[in-house]
C-alpha cells in the first residue's frame, strides 16, 4: 500500500511510510517509496545501493513529486496547521539551504497563500493538499486529515464537501491554545466579514466563543482551547471528480475557488458532478466551436433515439428528431410553418404564443378577410382528451396542440381515439408529453410511448418532448420533436434554422450527458425488436405548409451536413470557429460550477449599457427595455412580426444577411430592396435610401434594416458620419430603423475609421455617436431598435447572447421571447464584459490576437481568390467576405452528378460536389453573381478550404481530365 503522510512540521512536505526526524531539521523533502524496512532502515540492493539513491530530491511538495512520477496512493494522511501567517510576504522568499534551523522552526507553522478561498481562514494549505491529492488518490482510496477546529466545524467540513468528498468524523477532542498565540488576525477577519472562529473556555467548555472573546479572555489570564478533529474522506464519484480537477489545473486555478460539489440530494450530486466532468472534457478536447446542424447536435439526437429504443422499445433514427431551444419555441414555429386559419391549443401551452393569435378573429369572421394568410387564430382547449375530441369535431381545426392529463397517460384507447378523430377531421396533431417524460433508470411509461412501441407514428402526428424536469439547473431546457414523416422533419429543421438559428450546444450537451449515462447503465436486451404496425393513411384534405413558408424555404440556402463518405468544409456559416480563449472556457465552466448565484451576478443590463455607451455613445435610459434572446436572429424575427402586425414594409439593402431576408419572407412580411454598389462595399448610399423611401407604398410604414458598423456580408464599415446621414433620412421619412450590431466588434482594417482624419487607439473611443444623432432628430418620429449579439464581440466561439434595445414596451408582451438565455450564460457574458471593460490585459490580448488572425485570414483568402479568377470586394472587419466568380461564369462544368453552365447561383453546388467546400451563393447574398465566404475557420480547415479553391480552379480552368 502506498501512503503519503503530511507532517505539520513541514507544511509542504509529505513523507512515505516512516519518518526520518533528521529530514525535518533540514526541512528537505525525502520521498520514501517502500524503501525502508520495518525498523526504518534503508533496504540495500545487490549493488550496495538503496532505492533512496535513485530518488531525485526536490524542494517542492511531495504530492507534486508523486504526480510527476505518476504514483497512485491508497491513502493520504495529513496533519497540517491552520495558522494565518502574520507576514505572508516572507514565505515565497525563504531560502531553505541558507536559513538557520531556528529560523526555519519559527516559520514551520506558516505557509504562503495558496490562491484558494480558504486562505483567509488559514485552511489554504489543506485545501491545496486536498486538490493535489485528488489526482493522486486511487478511486477507492482514502484521505485522512487531522484538523484544528478554530475556523469552525462547518467550515472545516465544507472544505472537503465542496471538493466532492463524502466525509466521516473519525475522532474529535480539544487542545489548549498556546498562551503566546496572537489571535489579532482572526479578530480582524471577523470585523471584515460574517465568519466566526470557534474557541472554547478550557478543555471542558462546550459552548463556542468568538476569536474576539477568546483574545480578551486570554489577555486576562484565562485559558482557551480549540477543537481537534480527524476526518476520513472518500471521493463521491472518483473518476468524474478527477476529470474536473484535471481540467482546472490546466490554467484555471481561479475557478477552483468557485467550485462547489456539496449537495443535500444525492441524485442532484450525481447528475451535476457527471455533467461537470463531461463539460470539463468537452472544453478540454474542443479547441474551437464544434460545427453542429441547426436540427440539433447529431450526438444528442443519437442519444435521444437510443433512449427511446432502449427504455421504451421505439425504433427511431436521428432523422426523426428535430431539436428546439424549448417546447414553446417548437409550438410557435410549427404553427408559423402551417399558419392555420384555426388552431386548438391546450390552455396550458398558450402562455407564450403571440397575443395577436389569441385575440384574432374567429374563423367565421375571417371569411371575408383578404389578408388571412399567416394570421393564426388560436382557441384554447381543455387538457382532458374527451372534451378535446368534442372540440375537434365541432370546430374542425387545421392544427391541434395538446398536452396529456394523468388519466389519459394511462389509457392507450384514449390516444387511439384522438388519432382517429384528428385523421377524420384532417387536423395536424402536436402532442406534448413533456410532463410524462422521465430521464431515469426506471422511467414510467405512458399511453403514447406504449402505442409507439407497437405502431408507426401516423404521418399527421408529431410528438413534442420538452426536457423540463431539471433539478440541477431549473431553467435549462431543451425540447425535441419526433415525427416519422421525412418531409415534415426537414421542414421543421429548416424552420428552426430560419427563425431561431440553432439550439445551445452546451444545453444539448447537458441532457446528452444524462442520456449517455442512462444508456451506459442499460443492458442490451437479446430479443429482437417487435414488428410495428403501419401508420394510418394521411387524408388528402389536410392543409400543407403556408405559401410564404414554401416560398422562403424554396429560395433559401440551408445548412448541409456531413455525409458518411466525406466531411463538408463550411465557409457558409455566420459562426466563429477560431480557438476558444482560455478566459471564455474558465467563465463557462465557472457558471456551471457555482451554486447559489445571486441575481446581481446574472444581471447583464448594466454591462450592456456600458458596452453601448462605450462603442456607440448610445445611452440606454429608463424608458428603454433591454430584451434578451438566445440569438439576435430570434429577436429580429419579433421585429418582423411587429412590422407585419402594423402592415409595414421591411426595407433591406441589396447584399444583406440572407437568413434575415428569408426569415422576413417566411413570416409573410412585405419587403423592399435598396440598391447598392460593389464600389462602395454594398453600403447604403443616402440618395438610394431617399429614393427608396419616397417610392414605397404611401400608406405603409417603412422598417429600414442597417447592419453596422460591420456590414454582413461584405465586411465593410460604416463611419460615424455615414450612419448619421442614414438615420437623418429615416427620421425625415418617419421610418423605423433596425440597427444591427450583431456582426461587429472584430474590425481589423481601421485606418481613417470611424472618424476620417482622427487617429485614436482602436476600441477606446466610440466608433459611432448615436446619442448625438438621436438628439439631432428629436423633432422627428424615428424609432430606433438597436439589435446586438455579444458572441462575436467577446470571441465566444459558438455561444450566443442576443439583445434588443427598444422603447416599444409592448413588444415583449405582444410577441414573447421564447428562447431566453440561461442564467449560466448571463453569468458568463457578464463576467467577460467585465474583463473587457476593465481592460484585463490577458483578455484584451486574446481579442487583439483574434483580430490579427482574422486580418491575416482575410488577406490570405483575398489573394487566393484573386489568383483563382475571383473578383473580391474587400473586407475591413468581421468574418465574412464577398467575391464574384468572374472567370467561371459561363463555363460548362460536369462533376459527380453536377452538369451545367456555371453562374453565381449554381457554383455553390459545383464547388460542393467537386471539392466538398460549401459557400453561400448569390441566392443567399441577393447580389447577382456575388458569393459569400466565411473565413473564421479552424486553422487546418482554413488551409483545406484554400486548397479546395485552388483545386476547383484546376478542375474548371486548368483542363484537368477530371473536369
Amino acid at each position: 500500500m502506498s501512503i503519503a503522510l503530511a507532517q505539520r512540521w513541514s507544511p509542504f512536505k509529505v513523507y512515505g511510510l516512516d519518518i526520518n526526524p533528521r529530514a525535518i531539521k533540514i526541512a528537505r523533502i525525502n520521498l520514501y517509496l517502500n524503501a525502508l524496512d520495518d525498523d526504518g532502515l534503508p533496504i540495500y540492493d545487490g549493488e550496495g545501493k538503496t532505492s533512496l539513491d535513485r530518488i531525485e530530491f526536490h524542494e517542492s511538495d511531495l504530492l507534486s513529486c508523486c504526480r510527476d512520477s505518476k504514483i497512485e496512493l491508497d491513502c493520504i494522511v495529513g496533519c497540517i496547521p491552520q495558522v494565518l501567517d502574520p507576514n505572508p510576504e516572507v514565505m515565497p522568499n525563504i531560502k531553505i539551504n541558507n536559513s538557520s534551523e531556528e529560523f526555519l522552526y519559527s516559520r514551520c507553522y506558516y505557509c504562503a497563500f495558496q490562491g484558494v478561498v480558504e486562505d483567509q481562514f488559514g485552511l489554504g494549505l489543506i485545501a491545496r493538499a486536498v486538490e493535489e491529492g485528488i489526482a493522486l488518490i486511487k478511486p477507492m482510496g482514502i484521505m485522512i486529515f487531522s484538523m484544528g477546529g478554530r475556523p469552525g466545524q462547518v467550515l472545516c467540513e465544507r472544505l472537503f464537501l465542496r471538493h466532492g468528498f463524502r466525509i466521516n468524523n473519525l475522532w474529535q477532542s480539544k487542545l489548549m491554545q498556546a498562551a503566546d498565540t496572537d489571535l489579532s488576525d482572526l479578530v480582524e477577519i471577523k470585523k471584515n466579514g460574517p465568519h466566526r472562529f470557534e474557541f472554547f473556555v478550557d478543555l471542558g467548555g462546550d459552548q463556542p466563543i468568538s476569536a474576539r472573546t477568546a483574545c480578551a479572555y486570554m489577555k486576562s489570564g484565562g485559558c482557551v482551547s480549540h477543537a481537534l478533529s480527524m476526518y476520513s474522506c472518500h471521493l463521491r464519484q472518483p473518476d468524474q471528480v478527477k476529470k474536473i480537477f484535471d481540467f482546472l489545473k490546466d490554467g484555471f486555478p481561479e475557478v477552483s475557488s468557485s467550485l462547489d460539489l456539496s449537495f443535500d440530494d444525492n441524485s442532484v450530486a450525481d447528475e451535476k458532478i457527471s455533467f461537470l466532468a463531461y463539460l470539463a472534457s468537452f472544453l478540454k478536447e474542443n479547441k474551437s466551436n464544434p460545427c453542429e446542424p441547426p436540427a440539433g447536435c447529431l450526438n444528442f439526437r443519437n442519444l435521444a433515439t437510443g433512449f427511446m429504443k432502449a427504455y421504451h422499445h421505439i425504433p427511431l433514427t436521428p432523422d426523426n428528431v428535430v431539436v428546439f431551444p424549448s417546447r414553446a419555441v417548437a409550438i410557435e414555429n410549427a404553427l408559423q410553418l402551417f399558419s392555420p386559419a384555426l388552431a386548438i391549443v391546450d390552455e396550458h401551452l398558450t402562455r407564450h404564443l403571440p397575443k395577436q393569435w389569441l385575440t384574432s378573429s374567429t374563423i367565421e369572421e375571417r371569411a371575408d378577410c383578404t389578408e388571412a394568410e399567416n394570421i393564426v387564430t388560436v382557441i384554447e382547449s381543455p387538457l382532458k382528451w374527451d372534451l378535446l375530441i368534442e372540440f375537434i369535431r365541432k370546430l374542425k381545426p387545421q392544427v391541434v396542440v395538446t398536452g396529456m392529463a394523468q388519466f389519459d397517460a394511462i389509457s392507450t384507447a384514449a390516444f387511439v381515439n384522438l388519432l382517429n378523430v384528428t385523421k377524420d377531421v384532417g387536423s395536424w396533431l402536436f402532442l406534448d408529453i413533456s410532463e410524462h417524460l422521465e430521464l431515469s433508470r426506471v422511467p414510467s411509461s405512458n399511453s403514447v410511448l406504449r402505442y409507439l412501441a407497437g405502431n408507426t407514428l401516423p404521418s399527421h402526428v408529431a410528438i413534442l418532448c420538452g426536457l423540463v424536469k431539471n433539478q440541477v439547473y431549473s431553467d435549462l431546457e431543451v425540447a425535441f420533436t419526433i415525427s416519422e414523416q421525412a418531409a415534415f422533419c426537414e421542414a421543421l429543421s429548416q424552420t428552426v434554422e430560419l427563425l431561431e438559428g440553432h439550439t445551445s450546444v452546451i444545453s444539448q450537451q447537458y441532457y446528452g450527458c444524462l442520456l449517455h449515462q442512462l444508456l451506459a447503465f442499460r443492458i442490451c436486451e437479446p430479443h429482437a425488436q417487435q414488428e410495428r404496425r403501419p401508420a394510418l393513411v394521411l387524408p388528402q384534405r389536410m392543409i400543407g405548409f403556408s405559401n410564404s413558408a414554401i416560398s422562403a424555404i424554396k429560395e433559401a440556402e440551408f445548412f448541409l451536413p456531413d455525409t458518411k463518405k466525406s466531411c463538408v468544409i463550411h465557409m457558409d456559416l455566420d459562426r466563429n470557429f477560431l480557438p476558444i480563449p482560455s478566459a471564455v472556457k474558465a467563465s463557462i465552466f465557472e457558471s456551471f460550477v457555482r451554486q447559489n448565484i445571486m441575481d446581481s451576478e446574472t444581471d447583464v443590463r448594466s454591462s450592456i449599457q456600458r458596452l453601448l455607451k462605450r462603442n456607440y455613445n448610445y445611452l440606454v435610459d429608463s424608458n428603454s427595455d433591454i430584451i434578451y434572446g438566445n440569438t439576435s436572429l430570434a429577436l429580429f424575427n419579433k421585429l418582423v412580426r411587429r412590422c407585419v402586425q402594423e402592415r409595414g414594409i421591411f426595407v433591406f439593402p441589396l447584399g444583406t444577411n440572407g437568413h434575415y431576408v428569408s426569415a422576413a419572407k417566411f413570416l409573410n412580411a412585405n419587403t423592399l430592396t435598396i440598391p447598392t454598389k460593389s464600389s462602395s462595399g454594398f453600403k447604403i448610399e443616402p440618395s438610394a435610401l431617399e429614393d427608396t423611401l419616397n417610392n414605397k407604398e404611401p400608406f405603409s410604414r417603412a422598417w429600414v434594416y442597417i447592419s453596422g458598423p460591420t456590414i454582413n456580408p461584405s465586411g465593410f464599415l460604416y463611419s460615424a458620419k455615414e450612419i448619421e446621414e442614414l438615420l437623418s433620412i429615416c427620421a425625415r421619412n418617419a421610418a423605423r430603423v433596425v440597427t444591427d450590431t450583431s456582426f461587429s466588434g472584430l474590425e481589423f482594417q481601421t485606418d481613417d475609421w470611424p472618424f476620417p482624419g482622427v487617429q485614436f487607439p482602436f476600441n477606446r473611443w466610440p466608433c459611432w455617436d448615436l446619442e448625438g444623432c438621436l438628439d439631432d432628430m428629436a423633432g422627428h418620429v424615428a424609432p430606433v431598435y438597436l439589435l446586438g449579439e455579444l458572441s462575436l464581440e467577446l470571441t465566444m466561439a459558438g455561444l450566443k447572447f442576443g439583445f434588443l434595445i427598444s422603447e416599444d414596451r409592448s413588444l415583449e408582451y405582444s410577441f414573447p421571447i421564447l428562447s431566453q438565455p440561461h442564467s449560466t450564460l448571463k453569468y458568463t457574458f457578464r463576467k467577460l464584459l467585465g474583463l473587457k471593460y476593465e481592460l484585463d490585459e490577458h483578455f484584451s490580448n486574446l481579442i487583439a490576437e483574434q483580430r490579427e488572425t482574422l486580418k491575416g485570414r482575410a488577406n490570405h483568402l483575398m489573394k487566393t481568390l484573386e489568383s483563382c479568377g475571383w473578383d473580391v470586394v474587400g473586407c475591413h472587419g468581421g468574418i465574412l467576405m464577398l467575391a464574384k466568380p468572374t472567370t467561371y461564369i459561363g463555363k460548362l462544368f460536369r462533376v459527380n452528378g453536377f452538369e451545367g453552365t456555371l453562374n453565381g447561383c449554381n457554383i455553390r453546388e459545383a464547388l460542393l460536389r467537386s471539392t466538398r467546400l460549401c459557400i453561400s451563393s448569390s441566392t443567399w447574398t441577393g447580389i447577382t453573381d456575388y458569393c459569400r465566404f466565411s473565413f473564421a475557420l479552424e486553422s487546418g480547415e482554413f488551409k483545406r478550404a484554400m486548397d479546395c479553391i485552388t483545386r476547383f480552379k484546376e478542375l474548371v480552368l486548368g483542363g484537368s481530365d477530371e473536369s
